[in-house]
This record gives C-alpha cells, structure tokens and sequence, in this order.
C-alpha cells in the first residue's frame, strides 16, 4: 500500500477539524489552527483537481473546479441566509458580485501579467475566451443591474415573475455554454501555441508538468475527485469558522462590513487562482481564462435559480440590483475585458489594467 501524502491526509484532517469546530466561536490557538488548515485545504484542492484535469482533459478540467467551488459557495450562501440574525437581503448580490470581479479581474489579471513577465506575451484563443466572457456580461446585466431599473416592485429588487425569468434565463444561458465548451467548439478553449494553433490534448501530454507523461488511472482520479470534494467543503467551512474573526477585525478597522464578504470570496476563490497561475506560468494562458470566466459565469448562472429556489422558504426582499458605484466597475471591467480579448494575446500591461480595476474595487468596497 502506498504511503498517504500531505495531499490525502490534509483533506481529511481539515474536514475532522470543521466537524470539531462548526457551529463554534474558537479564539486564540484554535482559529491560527483553523487558518493554517484552510491553507492546506486550498493546496490540496489544487493538486487534486490538476490530477482530476489531468485524466478528463482540458476544457473540462477547468469546469470540474469551477463548478464545484461553485455548488458549495451557493450552499454556503443559502445556509447563511436561512440561519442569519440580520439583515442579509444583499448577501447574495454582493457575494456574486465579488466572485464576479476577483474572477474576472483578479483571476484573469495576475494570470495575464504572470505568462506574459515570463513568457513575453500571454496567447489565448478569443473565439473561446469572447464567448466566454459574453456569456459572463450577458448573465451579469440580467441578474445584477436590471434590477435596479426594473419599475415593477420598489427598489434593487425582481418581481416573483421576473425573478423567475432571470433564473430560467441563467441556466438556460449557462447549459448552453457548457454544452458549447465541453462538446460543440471543444477546440476554441484548448490552449494553443505562439502561432495561434490549437494544441491538441493526447495520451502523452504532460498537462501538470509533474513528470509523467500518461494520464492517471481510474482509481487515482476517483480518489482525487473525492478529495477535491472534501477539500472544498473544508475550505468553505473553515472559512466561515474564521469569519468572526474577521468580521471583528473589521469592525475594529472601522471598515464596512461589506469587506468580509470580499474577504471571504478571496479565501473561496483561492484554489481556482492557484490553479491558474500554475496554468499560466506553464504557458497555458487558456487554462487560466477557462477557470477565471468558468467561475465569474458559474457563480450567477447557479447562484441565482438557487436562490430564487430558495426566496420561496426566505423571508423578507431579495436585493439583487448594483448601486451605482459597482455599476461604473462593472461597465469597466467589462470594456477593458473586451480590448484584453479581441487581439488573442496579452502583455503585461493589460493584466495591470485588470489587477487596478480589481484594487479600485476592493478599495472602494472599504471606503464607499
């Protein structure tokens, strides 16, 4: 039998850890125990969702960890709804919106800036990466600014009709791209070379870079994917067992409490930016969109049926409408994406136009 790896062990033990202390306020030893575990939690997450990439192949590697960061963020979102005290009628529209923005700014600048330092030039496929990102601003104006226009019922709110709509909208719109990245124009999200060629996956790439060639077995990927899931809870829970912590530190800051959600969003995300990072530094710049657009996309596109699924048992409005100021951001972030996109490659200027947008935000999230 083979020796357990920090990569096997750290898993488990971080989920034996969130069962010890769930529903608890830990202080002192307890919570730097907490943090240096959801650390672990986010390394071994990266690895295993590299072994599970590995075996299944780009683009739907990319998806696996997209969606699941995804499906465990929305159930986060939900248990947080459904057992807060205060007011949480904005919790969801300003956790998307961070997801929103880390991805598509955050993810997609450093991705950017690092391939090209290294690499002289970050080159991607736009055909994919323009879909992508159409379907991402498409999902963004739908569920996030017509709200604050709709007339309807007062406020940054949907109707039950219209709430509905933009639910059904979502996962129709979301299914379509899936179908179209992991089937119809599987190619156009490959990554390809310095001459814009598509560089097609076989049976002896070395897609981690970790010495060998051949794809994992059956049995390492379902291990993997095991413990890519119990490392995804664990990062997620952990994260919200350290939260009072942050939020009292925040309060302490004088900061608004908007910032935790920001803070929080970042620690989520973490294992998807790693992962891209990795991809970009390996020249596979096309990879590190995939999971930055995958996620912005996945986390309206399943966040808001799940929510308007869950508005039937929550009491009190849904506000899902941007104010003005994350509007202008949003207008931005999407213009500088469409330039970033066109030309199929990057310097490292535009991943500092993206990484500033991203500052701006968090910024203007801790002084509005």
């Amino acid at each position: 039998m083979p020796r357990p790896t920090w990569t096997t062990v750290t898993p488990i033990l971080a989920a034996l850890l969130l069962a010890a202390t769930w529903g608890r306020h830990p202080g002192g030893v307890v919570v730097v125990l907490v943090a240096l575990f959801l650390i672990g939690a986010v390394l071994a997450a990266v690895h295993h969702a590299e072994v599970v990439a590995h075996r299944v192949g780009e683009p739907l590697g990319s998806l696996v960890l997209a969606v699941a960061v995804t499906v465990i963020e929305v159930a986060l979102i939900v248990t947080l709804m459904v057992t807060a005290d205060k007011d949480v009628s904005g919790l969801a529209r300003d956790t998307v919106f961070a997801a929103v923005m880390i991805s598509v700014n955050g993810i997609v600048g450093l991705s950017l800036l690092v391939s090209a330092l290294k690499h002289h030039l970050a080159v991607f496929n736009p055909e994919g990466t323009g879909s992508a990102l159409a379907t991402v601003v498409t999902l963004a104006a739908v569920c996030l600014v017509l709200p604050s226009f709709t007339t309807s019922q007062p406020g940054p709110v949907f109707t039950g009709a219209q709430l509905t709509f933009a639910a059904v909208a979502s996962l129709v719109l979301y299914g379509m791209f899936v179908f179209t990245q992991t089937i119809r124009h599987r190619d156009f999200f490959l990554p390809v070379d310095r001459a814009g060629d598509t560089i097609k996956p076989t049976d002896h790439v070395d897609l981690d870079d970790d010495g060998h060639a051949d794809p994992p077995d059956n049995r390492t990927t379902a291990l993997s994917a095991g413990l890519l899931v119990v490392s995804l809870v664990a990062v997620v829970g952990l994260a919200k067992i350290v939260s009072p912590t942050i939020e009292d530190g925040v309060a302490a800051l004088g900061f608004p409490n908007a910032v935790v959600g920001v803070v929080i969003a970042l620690l989520v995300l973490l294992p998807e930016s790693i992962a891209a990072v990795r991809a970009a530094a390996r020249e596979k710049v096309q990879v590190s969109l995939n999971l930055a657009f995958g996620s912005a996309m996945a986390s309206i596109g399943l966040t808001i049926p799940t929510i308007a699924v869950a508005s039937i048992w929550l009491d009190g409005p849904l506000a899902l409408g941007l104010d003005n100021v994350q509007m202008v951001l949003l207008f931005m972030t999407v213009v500088v994406g469409i330039l970033t996109v066109v030309p199929g490659r990057a310097k490292p200027l535009q991943g500092g136009v993206h990484l500033v947008l991203l500052a701006a935000f968090i910024f203007l999230t801790i002084a509005p």
